[in-house]
């Protein structure tokens, strides 16, 4: 039979998935000797099947009512009792801390007898007594009959006046405590329930309850925990910090949660419960004055502290109250803490021989690692909100707001700082992205062109912020309140938070970053980064390679520790005065001017790859041939359109429309792109190799590899290779020949398609969109929202990779790759080559590398060294 309850005797902290981290974590302190009241668990798994059947498990009630009668034996009291009541706390603990996001009752056994004997305890102090039973009634009727809170917060402050809570007497609380059960009976047609076990039994389901409660569910939402743990549920013995000037409630950290420095920290609060704390109905005072209030549980305490954090190897986070002089251990936790924090906890703790620098590594996240990467706004400063959108790519920017990418060069080349603000962006923005400190868009997504580039290039972005008017054929955009915003005024974006202020907010210096950039560490922070950053990149197997288009994105993904370009897409090469040469190619009229525009673009080709194979001195270099549909490097279908109509076209502009019109596609991410397009116009592939071998040749140590993209048949890349290995062979040079893997049929028919390719990339942007149907310039606007509000999804499986659908034809594509070709390379290259949990899916794959932005390669490099030990700990269990 199923055991749901468990003595806080029977437990320990490695059942945190049975008895929640609350639970284990009483259990454990019980197990050490420390001062924790008496009490019991019941656990997640009761919760889950009270969630699915609408019911509490067979046997539960039962279980509950043998272990607080065994309670009540070891109390001398009884749950309720008129004379002498025992009390207990119904309090939530999940397996993942959710501080402040589920539900807790404190004070359950008081009614209109026990409230007597309650005070008789505490030596006739009968202000206690009623104080305590009027927070139960508070207490109970908001969490768990869903009565507004504001009705009994409005009729405590009526009472109180100009004065504290503590200064109203036993008599006012009396009356207080009528008013209380009057709310209740008006709010819910019944009395409050005198029953002690019917209070404990209701809390009980409340507790249940809130675990789908709106705010615990968008919580589960942003920490990324699992929505089908469930809570577990702790009944302790009530011990009260409210009794007088010798009690009190406290919380404490073991070191400092923001800085990671050894001290004393923390707040303590006389004459208070713990939820007095949290709620802030009266100011705290620091840690360091309980010495002076209580000397002896000061002492006592810091020991406690002491052990708790050489028992838990790390930073703890304590709540404990003083009864009357006596201390008492109500929860301990591994404390939540900055980024910064993280890092420098993490090797205090080698340095005090509590844990291995191996162990160190797995401390910390490459999400933590991104944060401190992040330029930041100064958070001392005053600022006005205009507007919040999306926080597309993290970062703090400030400059002068511009409306077009031309006036952004313009600007940027005269030394000042620019926000390039758009509807939306488009590849012919790319100049002005680049120039900018950030961009700004009233539309799109995370996923969108601004947000994707806006990552690749650590740009600060915020897309879609919507309560922007934005004009730009006036050069303004207008907020709400009446705000405009002209060109050259001044605004700052937080691409962490998606705010958008008016006037330029101060920016704090990344000195993370600057280490990266090759700074020598010169302060605790970025010395614990080295340290562990050197340690990740000693035992990861994975590689780690950039997304670099250009020599400066190369040199810079080296300094960021890159072993390579796993995706240079030459797309972005035949942008801004080089469209004119593409429209040549696409309005040729027969083999003799086609061929005269692909030899004007080959010499611009291959001054390009020989910038970035210098930079990348001797590194692997992945080339992705052309792969957007030509449409996207000609003029807009509307605006020539308007041209020829209005009688301002020249005859170009009209050759320009027809080939538009014959080019348009209903769906052009699924139709002449990628390898169609290096099979249907002669000649454009080969130019591309040329470019590439002939820029090998000129600098010594090259390794190029020549990437086709959106192969979906094997005889797709048979065709390409074959003339590509041609014209390498006639060049004399070396380079590997093979694919991206980003259609669902190349994945399923890898094994074909591996015969002739000598390496896969992973492309997951379009794998994912072609596995899932989304289009993901589209989806993310319009339905992600709601998909992620009913749990379709619990992130976006274009910021982390879909391990059950997109990752399952990754799988097999490796393992019948690897089958038809065993020295096959593997790599992955779309956005999740820089998220954390797709890096460690990479690494169990089997994968050779991953690749990311330039920015990104920190954190990848972080997280491989991660995985490699996930998978030792996962091998040695």
């Amino acid at each position: 039979m199923a055991k749901y309850v468990y003595d806080f005797t029977e437990g320990n902290k490695d059942l945190k998935d049975l008895l929640g981290g609350k639970g284990a974590n009483l259990a454990e302190m019980t197990n050490l000797g420390l001062p924790v009241p008496p009490g019991f668990t019941i656990t997640s798994e009761a919760c889950r099947h009270y969630l699915a059947e609408g019911a509490v498990p067979d046997g539960l009630e039962r279980e509950v009512a043998e272990h607080l009668t065994a309670m009540e034996k070891r109390m001398g009291k009884t749950l309720g009792q008129a004379d002498d009541p025992l009390l207990v706390s119904v309090r939530s603990g999940a397996k993942f801390s959710m501080p402040g996001m589920m539900e807790t009752v404190l004070n359950i056994g008081l009614n209109d007898e026990s409230v007597h004997g309650l005070a008789k305890q505490a030596g006739g102090n009968d202000r206690f007594a009623w104080d305590s039973y009027r927070r139960l009634i508070q207490m109970f009727g908001k969490t768990v009959l869903d009565i507004d809170g504001e009705l009994f917060e409005q009729a405590l402050e009526s009472l109180k006046g100009d004065r504290q809570d503590t200064d109203l007497g036993a008599a006012e609380l009396q009356g207080l405590v009528e008013t209380f059960k009057g709310i209740v009976r008006d709010q819910t047609g019944k009395d409050f329930p005198a029953d002690p076990r019917e209070q404990m039994r209701l809390a009980v389901m409340a507790v249940f309850d809130s675990w789908n409660a709106p705010r615990a569910i968008l919580y589960r939402r942003q920490e990324r925990i699992p929505a089908d743990l469930g809570t577990a549920v702790n009944i302790v013995a009530m011990v009260f910090g409210n009794v007088g000037n010798d009690s009190g409630t406290g919380v404490a950290f073991t070191r400092d949660p923001g800085s990671g420095q050894q001290g004393i920290y923390g707040d303590y609060l006389q004459n208070a419960q713990g939820e007095d704390v949290v709620a802030g109905i009266r100011n705290t005072i620091p840690l360091q004055e309980l010495e002076r209030l209580d000397k002896s549980s000061y002492d006592e305490l810091l020991r406690i502290m002491e052990t708790l954090e050489n028992h838990y190897r790390d930073l703890c986070d304590i709540e404990f109250t003083i009864e009357r002089g006596k201390l008492w251990m109500l929860q301990t936790r591994v404390g939540k803490r900055t980024a910064a924090a993280a890092f420098c906890i993490a090797t205090q703790l080698v340095d005090q021989g509590l844990i291995t620098l191996d162990e160190a590594v797995t401390r910390v996240t490459g999400d933590q690692l991104a944060q401190l990467m992040f330029p930041r706004f100064d958070s001392g400063t005053e600022k006005k909100k205009i507007a919040k959108g999306m926080n597309a790519s993290p970062g703090a920017a400030v400059g002068k707001v511009v409306f077009s990418s031309e006036r952004a060069v313009e600007l940027a080349g005269q030394g000042e700082d620019v926000i390039l603000v758009r509807r939306e962006t488009n590849p012919d923005d790319l100049s002005g992205m680049i120039a900018a400190r950030g961009i700004l868009t009233s539309r799109g997504g995370k996923t969108s062109h601004a947000a994707v580039v806006a990552r690749g290039m650590g740009k600060t972005c915020v897309c879609g912020a919507e309560e922007l008017e934005v004009s730009i054929g006036e050069r303004r955009f207008t907020a709400p309140g009446d705000i405009v915003v002209n060109e050259g005024d001044l605004i700052s974006i937080d691409g962490t938070t998606g705010e958008v202020f008016l006037g330029e907010v101060p920016v704090v210096d990344s000195a993370v970053v600057e280490y990266f950039e090759g700074r020598e560490p010169d302060d605790d922070l970025v010395r614990a980064v080295d340290r562990i950053m050197r340690r990740a990149d000693e035992v990861r197997r994975l590689g780690v390679r950039a997304n670099a288009d250009t020599p400066d994105d190369a040199a810079r993904a080296r300094r960021f520790g890159g072993e390579g370009i796993g995706l240079c897409r030459t797309e972005h090469m035949f942008l801004g005065e080089r469209r004119q040469l593409v429209e040549d190619l696409v309005l040729a009229s027969g083999d003799e001017e086609r061929q005269a525009a692909l030899d004007a673009l080959e010499p611009l080709q291959k001054a390009d790859f020989v910038g970035i194979f210098q930079a990348m001195e001797g590194q692997p270099v992945t080339v992705r041939l052309i792969d957007p549909p030509l449409h996207e490097f000609l003029p807009d279908l509307t605006d020539l359109s308007v041209k020829v109509a209005t009688g301002d076209a020249t005859d170009k502009d009209r050759k320009l429309l027809g080939a538009v019109k014959r080019l348009h596609e209903q769906n052009p991410m699924l139709g002449l792109r990628g390898v169609r397009l290096g099979l249907v116009i002669p000649g454009l592939f080969a130019m591309q190799v040329r470019a590439i071998a002939q820029a090998a040749k000129e600098v010594p140590g090259a390794k190029p590899e020549i990437m086709i993209p959106l192969v979906a048949a094997v005889q797709e890349l048979e065709a390409v290779r074959e003339e590509a290995a041609g014209i390498l062979a006639d060049l004399g040079v070396e380079a590997l020949i093979g694919t991206m893997i980003e259609t669902p049929r190349a994945a399923l028919t890898a094994g074909q398609v591996a015969e002739a390719a000598q390496f896969f990339s992973f492309g997951t942007n379009d794998l994912t969109q072609m596995t899932w149907g989304f289009s993901r310039d589209d989806v993310e606007a319009a339905f992600f929202s709601r998909y992620l509000e009913l749990g379709m999804f619990g992130v976006s499986p274009f910021e982390t990779l879909d391990r059950d659908g997109v990752g399952r034809l990754v799988t097999i594509a490796v393992e019948e790759g690897r089958a038809a070709r065993p020295d096959l390379k593997l790599g992955i290259c779309g956005e999740h080559g820089g998220d954390p949990d797709s890096v460690h899916f990479c690494h169990q794959a089997g994968l050779d590398y991953v690749s990311c932005s330039p920015f990104r390669i920190p954190v990848a490099r972080l997280e491989a060294g991660r995985a490699a030990f996930a998978e030792c700990d996962s091998d040695t269990r």
